[in-house]
């Protein structure tokens, strides 16, 4: 079958692999509908984790929407031409940190996540044509036949990732919030901010293209590459700064802007995924402005996919509006080019096998 294959830093191209097969009564084989990148999948293909890969072997993805061709013995959750997705990260649904809400840090996987190399389990990855899921019942979720293929994707990773955002924000209403990061999941994260009548919704990015969707949204927009950015940003808060700021970008030039933005007692929640080892973090600085600071690059998305099906079935959300650009896997480096430079104003890649 065709798959994605890692073959080092900024060549990740469409290879061949074995059919797989259940050998597990716990798993199901699924035929992919459609796939796509996350940002995440970025620190692969830049060369950020090249360590955790085996190049010519590790394959790629972990966003799907597909159909169940076949269940192992244990399964009965799911049958044949079931249309389901799985959360990024693989878990098993019974042991202690799955029963504590942790799926991402699951003792049974190990922390396995599809697509992300041998560190993380060395599972198969979704852009591909088939695949096995592990643990079906722990991490598996059927998805409507009412919510499209690029919405249902998202389910993955990205809207989950901004409901968790959300919520460890805890927004209140007439609080004033800054989003670093302008990419589907931070634009997920501000449709969702917008509807819990924020007193303002901010959002900074580098990319003037991805803040005029944010705009015509609602939000307040800021370039970060501009001059005065920072005074900017502070002199919608009257100059004390943002009650809540959440960052989607991982890298720690965002980090630090929520340093600088946020208010003495206010929140950050970092979701991004971080792969830098150290951050210049001013101790004092923090504990002396009482800030509450939430990482969650390593997110546990199972127990927040219905919630998303819901905020999309019932019109609240519609992902399927951030893709822009279609490919078939047999392009996938073109997909991966494209997606990294952010050429052709791209945002969400839709890929199908």
């Amino acid at each position: 079958m065709k798959t994605s294959i890692y073959y080092g830093p900024q060549d990740i191209r469409c290879g061949e692999k074995n059919d797989p097969k259940i050998d597990q009564p716990h798993q199901i084989l699924v035929e992919v509908s459609a796939t796509s990148i996350c940002g995440s999948d970025l620190h692969l293909y830049r060369g950020e984790i090249d360590s955790m890969m085996e190049r010519g072997h590790s394959q790629i993805g972990h966003e799907l929407i597909a159909r169940v061709s076949e269940v192992g013995s244990n399964v009965s959750k799911f049958k044949v031409g079931d249309r389901v997705t799985m959360a990024y990260s693989c878990s098993c649904g019974e042991c202690y940190m799955c029963e504590v809400g942790q799926t991402a840090h699951c003792e049974t996987t190990q922390k396995a996540v599809y697509g992300f190399g041998t560190s993380f389990g060395d599972l198969n990855g979704t852009h591909t044509e088939a695949l096995i899921l592990p643990h079906a019942e722990g991490h598996v979720i059927k998805v409507p036949d009412s919510i499209d293929d690029a919405s249902a994707l998202t389910l993955s990773c990205n809207l989950p990732s901004a409901i968790i955002a959300n919520k460890l924000a805890d927004i209140q209403p007439s609080e004033n919030v800054a989003i670093i990061g302008c990419g589907p999941t931070g634009l997920l994260t501000m449709d969702i901010a917008l509807g819990k009548s924020a007193g303002q919704v901010i959002c900074i990015d580098q990319l003037d293209y991805r803040l005029a969707i944010a705009a015509k949204k609602g939000a307040t927009t800021i370039n970060s590459t501009k001059a005065g950015w920072k005074e900017s940003a502070l002199s919608l808060t009257n100059g004390r700064g943002f009650d809540k700021v959440i960052e989607v970008v991982g890298y720690p030039d965002a980090l630090q802007i929520c340093l600088d933005i946020i208010r003495p007692g206010g929140t950050i929640t970092a979701i991004g995924v971080f792969c830098d080892q150290e951050f210049n973090l001013a101790l004092a600085d923090v504990s002396l402005r009482d800030i509450s600071l939430h990482m969650n690059g390593f997110a546990n998305v199972q127990p927040c996919m219905w919630q998303g099906i819901h905020l999309m079935d019932q019109g609240v959300i519609t992902p399927s509006e951030y893709f822009t650009h279609e490919f078939n896997l047999d392009d996938i480096d073109l997909a991966f080019e494209t997606f990294d430079k952010k050429s052709d104003t791209a945002l969400k890649m839709l890929i199908k096998p």
